[in-house]
């Protein structure tokens, strides 16, 4: 009967994707209209920017010396790069730390082989499009190619420099903590974040001046699209396979502490250095990766707005000069504001025997956000003082509501994540006589306020902005509102250096509490006498664990907080782009309005395949995430040795690596074909289909992924409350926080993070799919629409069921009961 009902079970699982993506072809219109014009964003025709003068220069040199704000952001990157370089680490805290970097190190090759493979079916709908459809030659199709390897290229290579940067300092942070103050193991990782910060913007902002200033006119929209096409592919990939990894080696090494009743980060648990790999995998090189997208995406969506919604050339001009300028004020912006805080922070800290460690990250953040603004303003009112009727102080308000949300949204998180909040502090009261069962409640309800009080946030201050832009903006542009909402995503990264920069502040705290313990520093012969001599007085190796376990707490929060400003830039730079599709489709706003409505049954049947989308995605990473701890779990079970040993030998510790690597890149794969192959599905299925489908997934995935980012901040905090306030390790407290914390770890750092991307991704793609599908009935092959919807939609539900039935975890449950057998017996 099992049998029966098995071969039922598979025959079924064909038959539904079938006849799904059947039913959806059903609605395929197959265009808009007979005239149809192709290479949409890419044959945009850039004005001369230098026809406009601007302070006495051309716009087109004014942007130049941009290029030297740029070199001044690489130069203050490098700069920290070198002085962490030469800061002091016990040779047993460098020897784990370089260990760190180089398992790192092999794990990002083997992801940059594996995103050239995925490259490879963009690139081959690149070339089809451009070359053989829209007849760019074979000139113009190899710019587009060159730039999304460019933009690929961008965000492995500054996600490669972020790891670099955090295995220094991790190493630095431990020994720094050995000191007996709490400030250097601050400074450390705030130099290092601000390092990784101003380098990733730095290079953002010079590619997207080099496009806009050095190449012709007429070529450049082709750069844009190529390159941002490449950074969302490099993103989308790092930030799935990156958050698989690190979770997988986190819940591996967090459920032997409740197992075996060991330590935090022992070194004889052969999953810790795979946590420690995860950390940078998931924590340091996803939001690396993803910032340097965010940032680029949302400037590609803001030059298509103008280039599209604005009709005088002049206008044109004058708006991307001054977007562009006020881009790399911002960056000198957030370095002054870091010297101001830093200074500020060292007269209060450096000679301080406690430490608030999140009261300098919170001060750097609203510091920046003044600055930002203020600088904002003044250039506005220097660049454009003239143009429209007051336009400069209009645009200045709307980009400041965003990065006012920069700096309120990180406040927003504070109350639902911090050690320090009732929510947090709630799931700890809660497990007190609830266990896992209250804490994993009580998290659910963190997270769940938090949706809302962000969400009315962001629409709030959206609602301020589209306000504004009802006083005279639609008398020079389109869909003003549109436009406003884009700005609010662009003032949302004003503070991108700073925002980068309490990101990766918590990886770094992270690997150093684990650098401490792995080092086995108190056990290293004649150290005491080694270290007193460094540091003039008797090292507390107790106190230091402290400040670096409470310092890791303020890195959870921060984590945490970059969390929603970036999803939220995606969704609001979402809006933008998705608003150049709707012109292309309604030529202008003139036609077919009726069909971004909820009455064409397309367009809503979109909105709900959307949403469907991100509880797939959502579902997919947690099963492969599931999947590789419990394969992890399982080796180190049988493997990990506590009598006699020292530390894991590294051959295990390497074998977790792998178990973790594996099953990312296999996750990955099916994630992100999936993906692909729906984008291209959907946008087959009908045009105004598409729309709704591209809605629903920025606004399902807004709120799922700010839930599950503060969900899993609460129970990860909630933890360290039990372990550093209440000093309560080894309880069956501390285990229902544990528990608590591996459900938290997915959600937050692998579901949540990994949406973000993928939407941009997903809308960036589609403005290229879309457009083909509308363009088939001009070109005589209307009929090829509705096959391909089905083939592509077939081929994304494979890859949606294998992201289950291929990545189970393979055991049956009578292999369970066997296991079992003898205490079902007793």
């Amino acid at each position: 009967m099992d049998g029966t009902l098995g071969q039922r079970s598979r025959r079924f699982r064909w038959v539904l994707p079938a006849a799904a993506a059947l039913g959806l072809a059903g609605c395929a219109t197959g265009g808009t209209g007979d005239e149809v014009h192709l290479g949409g964003e890419a044959t945009l025709q850039l004005p001369d920017l230098g026809s406009e003068q601007f302070l006495g220069l051309p716009g087109d040199v004014l942007l130049s010396l941009g290029l030297v704000v740029c070199a001044l952001g690489l130069a203050f990157g490098l700069a920290n790069y070198m002085s962490l370089r030469r800061m002091p680490a016990h040779a047993a805290m460098r020897d784990i730390a370089d260990l760190i970097y180089s398992t790192c190190k092999t794990y990002l090759l083997q992801q940059g082989r594996f995103l050239l493979l995925l490259w490879l079916f963009i690139a081959s709908i690149i070339v089809l499009y451009y070359l053989f459809l829209v007849d760019f030659g074979f000139g113009k199709t190899l710019v587009v190619i060159a730039f999304s390897l460019i933009g690929m290229a961008g965000s492995y290579g500054v996600a490669w420099y972020g790891i670099r940067l955090n295995t220094l300092a991790n190493a630095r942070t431990a020994h720094a903590a050995l000191g007996g103050k709490p400030y250097p193991a601050h400074d450390i990782p705030m130099r290092s974040g601000m390092s990784i910060g101003m380098v990733l913007i730095s290079v953002e902002l010079a590619i997207m001046l080099i496009i806009l200033v050095f190449l012709p006119g007429d070529i450049a929209g082709a750069c844009f699209v190529g390159f941002a096409i490449g950074e969302s592919l490099g993103a989308s990939a790092l930030r799935i396979a990156g958050g698989i990894f690190t979770k997988i080696a986190d819940i591996g090494a967090d459920l032997m502490k409740i197992v075996f009743h060991i330590k935090e980060d022992d070194a004889r648990n052969p999953g810790v250095i795979a946590d420690c790999v995860g950390d940078n995998a998931g924590d340091s090189v996803g939001p690396s990766a993803d910032g340097f997208e965010t940032y680029g995406v949302t400037g590609v969506a803001l030059i298509t707005f103008i280039l599209v919604g604005v009709p005088d050339a002049a206008l044109q001009v004058q708006l991307l000069v001054w977007l562009f300028v006020v881009r790399a004020m911002m960056v000198v912006a957030s370095g002054i504001s870091y010297f101001v805080n830093h200074a500020l922070t060292r007269a209060r800290y450096a000679d301080a025997d406690e430490m608030d460690f999140e009261r300098p990250l919170s001060n750097l953040v609203w510091i920046t956000s003044a600055v930002c603004i203020a600088t904002t303003v003044l250039t506005s009112a220097l660049l454009i003082p003239h143009v429209g009727d007051g336009l400069w102080w209009k645009l200045s308000l709307i980009i400041s509501c965003g990065t006012v949300a920069g700096a309120l949204i990180p406040e927003l998180v504070k109350v639902f994540t911090s050690p320090n909040a009732k929510h947090t502090r709630e799931v700890v009261v809660s497990s007190e006589q609830g266990g896992p069962s209250l804490n994993i409640l009580s998290g659910l309800v963190s997270g769940n306020f938090s949706g809302y009080w962000i969400g009315m946030a962001i629409a709030g201050l959206m609602a301020i902005a589209y306000g504004i832009s009802t006083l005279g903006l639609g008398e020079v542009m389109l869909a003003p509102a549109v436009f406003a909402f884009g700005l609010v995503a662009f003032g949302f990264l004003g503070m991108g250096p700073v925002t980068i920069a309490v990101d990766s502040y918590g990886p770094v705290t992270d690997n150093a509490q684990s650098v401490f313990e792995l080092s086995m520093i108190e056990e290293v012969p004649g150290v005491r006498d080694e270290l007193r001599a460094e540091f003039g007085r008797e090292v507390d190796f107790e106190r230091a664990k402290h400040f670096l376990e409470a310092n890791d707490g303020a890195g959870n929060t921060f984590k945490a907080t970059a969390k929603p400003v970036l999803i939220g830039t995606a969704v609001v730079g979402a809006t933008t782009m998705i608003f150049a599709i709707m012109m292309g489709l309604t030529d202008g706003l003139t036609v077919d309005i009726e069909k971004l409505s909820l009455l064409h049954a397309p367009f809503l049947l979109g909105l709900i395949v959307g949403g469907a989308m991100i509880y797939w995605f959502t579902g997919a990473t947690i099963q492969a995430v599931t999947t590789g701890a419990h394969r992890a779990v399982e080796f180190i079970r049988d493997n990990i040795r506590l009598d006699g040993i020292e530390r894991a030998s590294e051959r295990d510790s390497q074998r977790v690596v792998q178990i973790c690597t594996q099953y990312a890149q296999k996750g990955m794969f099916n994630i992100f074909l999936g993906v692909f192959f729906a984008t291209l599905a959907f946008a087959f299925v009908e045009p105004f289909f598409f729309i709704g489908y591209l809605i629903a997934m920025a606004l399902f995935g807004l709120y799922q992924a700010v839930f599950m980012a503060n969900a899993g901040g609460a129970w990860d905090n909630a933890k360290k409350l039990v372990e550093v306030d209440l000093n309560a390790k080894g309880t069956l407290l501390h285990d229902a926080t544990v528990v608590g914390d591996t459900v938290g770890d997915p959600y937050k750092d692998t579901s949540s993070v990994a949406l973000n991307p993928v939407i941009k991704f997903t809308t960036l793609f589609g403005l290229l799919a879309v457009e083909l599908a509308v363009a088939m009935p001009a070109l005589g092959v209307g009929w090829l629409a509705p096959v391909l919807a089905v083939v592509f939609g077939l081929a994304s539900m494979t890859f949606v069921v294998r992201s289950f039935y291929s990545m189970r975890i393979g055991r049956s449950l009578d292999e369970v009961a066997m296991a079992h057998q003898p205490a079902l017996t007793s």
